[in-house]
């Protein structure tokens, strides 16, 4: 009997312990009631590499080498930044340069597939101009403008490089650019007047 009993106890502990199991793989709780952890899902994010340099810095032994990124970073619905990362390796510069992007992110205001005004962007010795431009137009635009203006999610503008052409001059002042943008709605709320009444 004793025998009995103890495989019966046996048993019943298998299968509680599969009905646990079950609930666990079915999204039920956990042990202690606690509910199964959940990532929340991140906006993707699209990156563009821009800019890789190679400077060499010489020692008594030889040369070091080290390596600058500057990448951008936007999900084309109207968010983008820039970050550029330093490393002694290509891929940690780019890592780098993807996190300090990500932490620069500014929200550009689309009015249907161009920007709201004409505005010129101004960084160091950067000048960018940027145009609305009508639908069909496309991007036109040079190499670092390019990047973050297609990575923002403007589909048709115009831009003209007045000032410095490296890469990252180009790339800050495109953003101060789109940073300066303001819609019809900014402007009459800070007139404290309706959108009507600007037109």
């Amino acid at each position: 009997m004793q025998k009995n009993e103890a495989s019966a106890k046996n048993e019943n502990r298998t299968e509680a312990r599969q009905g646990e199991d079950r609930e666990r793989r079915e999204g039920g709780r956990e042990r202690g009631g606690r509910k199964p952890f959940r990532r929340e899902e991140e906006p993707e994010f699209k990156e563009k590499l821009v800019y890789v340099n190679r400077v060499a810095k010489v020692v008594k032994g030889g040369r070091n080498f080290r390596f600058t990124a500057l990448v951008v970073v936007g999900d084309e619905k109207g968010q983008v930044g820039a970050g550029l990362g330093k490393a002694a390796e290509i891929p940690d510069a780019i890592s780098k340069a993807v996190q300090k992007a990500k932490k620069s992110m500014i929200r550009v205001p689309i009015v249907g597939t161009t920007i709201p005004h004409q505005v010129i962007g101004v960084y160091g010795r950067g000048k960018v101009l940027l145009l609305p431009a009508n639908e069909g137009t496309g991007v036109i635009a040079g190499g670092p403008a390019r990047a973050v203006l297609e990575l923002a999610g403007v589909k048709d503008i115009k831009t003209k490089s007045q000032g410095s052409n490296t890469p990252t001059n180009c790339v800050r002042a495109t953003i101060e650019g789109l940073k300066a943008l303001k819609t019809a709605e900014d402007y009459a709320r800070l007139r404290g007047v309706s959108v009507e009444q600007l037109k």
